[in-house]
């Protein structure tokens, strides 16, 4: 007895030794699996790079290999604008985009701001400006000739790209100056968040949608970024460094445009050669620049470019008496780029937070889900401190006189509308302010100054938004994908009850034609809808803000507005649309899908989808094209599905492809899965991207 219980005493350290050394070996292979000998890139048959870097600086080199081997004439001409030598490089085309961006004073911020970077950051730009020159050198053969002449990239060049596009695009453009106005783009975002509460299989699910142009610098580029520390998957905008929108194992966020006024036009009074400030003359500050442009024989003409700025911002006009400075925020606020980077390490909530708290983003909404079942909206950015006014005041133009109207300091992270965790257990943005992020309302517009966003008014596509995560109690991954394709024209749900009778009551034997068609119709835009094509022709009849008879109201804000106001004037509308159609088509009930394309190379696919402004939460914005047809030239660009299950569930789709360089096979490879509503599967780990796995580079 004693003899067997000695044996078994000695098995069971023999056993445990074996255990000890296996769990040696897996901890030895794990860290070897996070921290790899080689740098290297994964190319999955999409053309997503999935970047194994052996540390920061080798993940932001070969990120930079990356976006040069997918979009190189692309991000060369980018950086070309953001320094302000377009015009000289490649003509007089460019010139107003060279003044713009030098009375804006981006390369010299730019230098500056690449200055602030921390000693390990500034090395991470380094690595991702290398990155980019290494691939020129290797590959000068695959680049256009005329944009070979911005190389080398300089890592201030990544910060002037960055303010371009962040700052002066989207926070503010040359056209919101010329006509003082803020408002927002045509294309714009949607995003969810979804809790445990009221997901269906009890993990907290995340929906990214940004709604972009489908060109130039608004282009979204996909991505896998793994090192230690570090293992994000999301997308950015091409030319920036570091994901924008991303997931890991633990969280993940989306952006979308918030209302968010981060500009103001200031008119001031010249006297004496200056401007008056609190009754006294004050000197502008003036910087002579010379612009140089290129002509079409290759020689150059030089033309002076006058800066002037006074304490409030740049000049942008100038009248006899008069001038407007533009006063934009963020300029002292030089860690964008980190913040982004940091926010794509964080494993939980708290961390998530801590990294938001530093203010270095200057807009967007934060829309947040993760492994542990929280979700958040933050309506992020950097709000002004003012004195006086609201919203619509500060949307006007601001007298320039007084020190009572310049701001200068910013709202703490703490003063900004969130929400954690709401009763509702959803958060939806489709652009809209943050009182309407979920119901009941969880972000009362009392509770924060006038100014901070406007009230009023949530817009059709915001109301298909909520609408769709109120009626589903448990929303499943399979649901969320099926509502974020949803063509229903929420206008069309709200007034064709009205319509459909006033037109078979006042109408003409077409437009009795036309009502019969809007009654049988789906109320979608779908490829084969028939009726969407008649009802978008005239909805651009009418007037929008004088049509319906009960305007919005914030006490019923998914109901409202309603009724026709004028039951005569919208069928005598209809009546002209229904003639254009069938003047345009041969039929008034032609398909959507006809006349609404998806274009690129050889593609000519059917669309499905349409305006925002019709109530439509599948967003397509079209241009004019050939044969009174429409092609799409904006809306969803980026899509990704995201549920926090172990491992994490995702599926995404790049509308346009994950490349434009001449002769990459993924130009477009993704539009027909777009035709067809459908969303790729994300290879996230090793084995799933090497099963489809395109090309493997080394570095």
């Amino acid at each position: 007895m004693v003899k067997l219980q000695i044996v078994k005493e000695k098995s069971w350290r023999f056993l445990a030794l074996i255990l000890s050394a296996i769990l040696i070996v897996v901890s030895a292979n794990h860290n070897f699996a996070a921290t790899p000998r080689t740098t290297e890139i994964l190319w999955d048959t999409y053309g997503i790079p999935h970047i194994y870097g052996k540390d920061a600086q080798s993940a932001f080199r070969a990120f930079g290999w990356a976006q040069m081997q997918s979009h190189a004439n692309l991000l060369l001409r980018l950086y070309g604008q953001a320094r302000g030598k377009a015009a000289e490089y490649w003509g007089e085309e460019f010139l107003e985009s060279d003044q713009w961006v030098l009375t804006m004073g981006v390369p010299n911020r730019a230098n500056s701001w690449y200055q602030a970077q921390s000693p390990a950051f500034k090395s991470y730009i380094n690595a991702f400006a290398e990155g980019i020159n290494t691939y020129a050198k290797a590959h000068a053969d695959l680049i256009d000739d005329e944009v070979e002449i911005v190389l080398p990239i300089k890592p201030e060049d990544v910060f002037a790209h960055l303010q371009r596009v962040l700052y002066f695009t989207f926070i503010v453009n040359p056209q919101q100056v010329a006509d003082n106005t803020h408002s927002q783009p045509e294309a714009g975002s949607n995003g969810w968040a979804i809790a445990p509460k009221h997901s269906a299989s009890g993990k907290a699910m995340l929906l990214a949608n940004p709604h972009l142009f489908w060109s130039d610098l608004f282009l979204w580029y996909e991505a896998q970024i793994t090192a230690p520390g570090m293992n994000a998957y999301g997308a950015t905008l091409v030319g920036i460094p570091v994901l924008a929108i991303a997931f890991n194992d633990s969280l993940g966020w989306t952006h979308t445009v918030n209302t968010h006024d981060g500009w103001d036009l200031y008119e001031l009074k010249l006297a004496d050669g200056g401007y008056i400030f609190d009754g006294q003359v004050r000197p502008f500050t003036q910087e002579n620049l010379a612009l140089k442009i290129k002509q079409k024989d290759g020689s150059f003409v030089e033309q002076p470019l006058i800066v002037k700025s006074s304490i409030h911002g740049a000049i942008v006009q100038e009248k006899p008496g008069k001038a407007l400075a533009l006063r934009v925020v963020g300029s002292d606020r030089p860690g964008v780029l980190q913040q982004w980077w940091d926010m794509a390490a964080a494993q939980n909530l708290r961390e998530f937070q801590t990294v938001l708290q530093r203010l270095q983003l200057p807009m967007f909404t934060v829309m947040y889900a993760d492994r542990e079942g929280h979700i958040m909206h933050l309506f992020n950015g950097l709000v002004p401190i003012r004195q006086e006014g609201d919203y619509k005041y500060w949307e006007g133009l601001i007298p320039g006189d007084t020190a009572k109207t310049l701001w200068t300091k910013m709202h703490p992270d703490a003063d900004l509308p969130r929400i954690i965790d709401p009763a509702s257990g959803w958060l939806q943005n489709a652009n809209d302010p943050p009182w309407t992020t979920t119901f009941p309302t969880a972000i009362k517009a009392d509770d924060y100054p006038a100014y901070m966003a406007p009230r009023g008014y949530m817009p059709f596509r915001a109301q298909r938004s909520a609408k769709m995560l109120a009626e589903d109690r448990k929303i499943s991954f399979a649901e969320m994908i099926e509502y974020k394709h949803s063509t229903k024209m929420e206008v069309a749900e709200r007034i064709l009850d009205d319509l459909i009778p006033a037109a078979q009551q006042y109408g003409d034997e077409l437009t009795r034609r036309a009502a019969n068609i809007l009654a049988t119709w789906n109320r979608q835009a779908n490829a084969d809808s028939r009726g969407a094509v008649l009802f978008s022709f005239w909805w651009q009849e009418i007037d929008e803000d004088n049509i319906f008879s009960i305007p919005w109201s914030e006490k019923s804000p998914l109901t409202t507005p309603d009724g026709l106001k004028d039951p005569k004037s919208a069928v005598q509308a209809l009546q002209i649309a229904a003639t254009k159609v069938e003047k345009a088509y041969g039929k008034i009930d032609v398909a959507w899908g006809e006349v609404f394309r998806l274009r690129s190379g050889n593609l000519d696919l059917p669309a499905n989808g349409g305006e925002g402004d019709l109530g439509i939460f599948r967003v397509l914005n079209f241009a004019p094209s050939k044969n009174e047809r429409f092609q799409a030239v904006a809306g969803d660009s980026y899509v990704a599905a995201i549920e926090f299950s172990q491992p994490v569930t995702a599926k995404a789709l790049l509308s346009y492809g994950n490349a434009t360089q001449p002769g990459s096979p993924h130009i477009s490879d993704q539009l027909p899965l777009f035709a067809r509503k459908q969303l790729r599967s994300v290879w996230r780990t090793r084995a799933e991207i090497l099963a489809h796995l395109e090309q493997r580079q080394a570095f």
